[in-house]
């Protein structure tokens, strides 16, 4: 099984991307949604930490917010909380595709949470910083704060494309996109198959 990690800038287009390959998906931030929504035990564990912000069952994005917004620290808390169990559904997920010849992940913090295993491809997804800023402004709850915290607690552009194996440029042109990703899905297993 060959495991496909996007990773780029936020709101760069990596689950519309992800979805192109035609493969099974682990979607992160779904995952996180459906966690806040329906575990009662991480909600207990955030409660405990931020009894200030963490109110009611289901967790609401907003109370999330503004406990990172009061203190930048407070993100990598809520992530210790959250990632043991989003690494379980992961590993469900792998066991559920392991005779697949693809999956896709779209995990946000794939390299940050040091995720990524030797044999895994890395496609960093390359966008102009102007479409991405005008594709998050036009999103429901933008808040430029909070954007700018995620931000600063990810890897630079740079970097994430140094720990890539392929660059793929998102011009977000839906028929150029699906034509980019068969030919680049084409090359991962050739490349892997001569390897």
């Amino acid at each position: 099984m060959i495991k496909i990690s996007l990773v780029g800038d936020i709101g760069s287009g990596k689950t519309y991307v992800s979805k192109l390959f035609g493969a099974p998906c682990f979607f992160a931030d779904t995952e996180v949604k459906r966690l806040y929504r329906s575990n009662r035990q991480c909600f207990i564990k955030l409660k405990k930490k931020f009894p200030q912000f963490i109110k009611t069952f289901p967790v609401k994005k907003i109370e999330l917010s503004n406990t990172i917004k009061h203190k930048f620290s407070n993100l990598k808390i809520i992530g210790l909380i959250v990632h043991p169990f989003i690494r379980k559904k992961l590993n469900i997920f792998l066991r559920r595709n392991r005779k697949k010849k693809i999956v896709v992940l779209d995990i946000p913090l794939y390299l940050e949470n040091k995720m990524n295993k030797k044999n895994d491809v890395v496609v960093f997804l390359k966008t102009k910083k102007k479409n991405v800023d005008k594709k998050l402004k036009k999103r429901k709850n933008f808040n430029q704060k909070l954007l700018n915290i995620l931000r600063k607690s990810q890897l630079t552009l740079k970097q994430k494309k140094n720990k890539s194996n392929y660059v793929l440029v998102n011009n977000y042109n839906s028929a150029i996109m699906k034509k980019k990703v068969k030919i680049l899905k084409a090359k991962i297993l050739n490349d892997r198959s001569s390897a």
